[in-house]
């Protein structure tokens, strides 16, 4: 458990190991060897801190620069620098796929990203869910475990067209990937399994046995989901829509570090 004082001085706690803290410093410190910083205002292990003060509990840059008495200028350029350093390490759709070769199967499984955009912002507006944000495709495996999430795309993007739009499906379909996925899905082929159309009073007895047992396994993905979202940062984005992207993959590669 990590701990940093708030704006009022008062010690918080951050519900993260301390290997997170370990982890994220020692790629900040290896980052500011290669860039061949000399001074900061914040040690490497400090700006961790700081870092995972922003993700993990939401906390604001000006919260963020009250308690570590520093500007909000330097805050936001510290959480910019930690996220890229992070994005890298996070794995390439290329690398999951060879992960999930090794699994039984894997459960491919859409979820929204909410934003704080207006009702203008047509593109940023999922139906399905009523509300602006991002779509993000999650990969994970049959133990619920993270093992890839995909770019952001506009909220307004379906799944299967997102599916699409960033190769999962051909690259699942190639490697011979068992995928579970929902009706968001449907007519995506290859080795991708969905569950049968209709309401269920309208169906045979068997497809309503095989829907039943494909929501049991599809319900493991929407847990990872809920974990991802377990970053209070990522239940309401505040920032730039060219930023999510890599502000996801630095928790993807928190997460794969077995940081929590």
């Amino acid at each position: 458990m990590s701990r940093w004082r708030n704006q009022c001085g008062v010690p918080s706690a951050i519900d993260l190991s301390t290997s997170s803290l370990g982890y994220l410093t020692r790629h900040l410190y290896a980052h500011r060897l290669r860039t061949g910083t000399r001074w900061r205002r914040l040690t490497a292990g400090r700006q961790a801190l700081l870092v995972l003060a922003h993700l993990r509990c939401g906390d604001t840059y000006a919260q963020l620069a009250t308690g570590f008495g520093i500007g909000i200028s330097t805050v936001y350029r510290y959480v910019r620098e930690a996220i890229e350093v992070l994005a890298a390490l996070a794995p390439t759709l290329a690398d999951a796929v060879q992960t999930a070769r090794t699994k039984a199967f894997v459960i491919l499984d859409g979820t929204l990203l909410a934003i704080d955009r207006i009702a203008a912002d047509r593109p940023f507006y999922s139906g399905e869910h009523k509300r602006h944000g991002m779509n993000v495709q999650v990969l994970t495996d049959p133990f619920g475990r993270l093992l890839w999430v995909s770019p952001a795309l506009p909220g307004a993007v379906h799944d299967i067209k997102a599916a699409r739009a960033q190769g999962i499906i051909e690259a699942l379909a190639e490697a011979g990937v068992r995928t579970w996925a929902d009706k968001g899905c449907q007519g995506a082929r290859g080795t991708i399994r969905v569950p049968y159309r209709g309401r269920w009073s309208t169906l045979p007895a068997g497809k309503r046995a095989v829907n039943s047992c494909h929501a049991k396994i599809r319900a493991i993905g929407e847990q990872a989901n809920a974990t991802l979202k377990g970053w209070r940062l990522l239940r309401k984005l505040r920032c730039s829509t060219t930023r999510i992207t890599d502000i996801v993959k630095a928790v993807l590669a928190l997460r794969l570090a077995g940081s929590v």
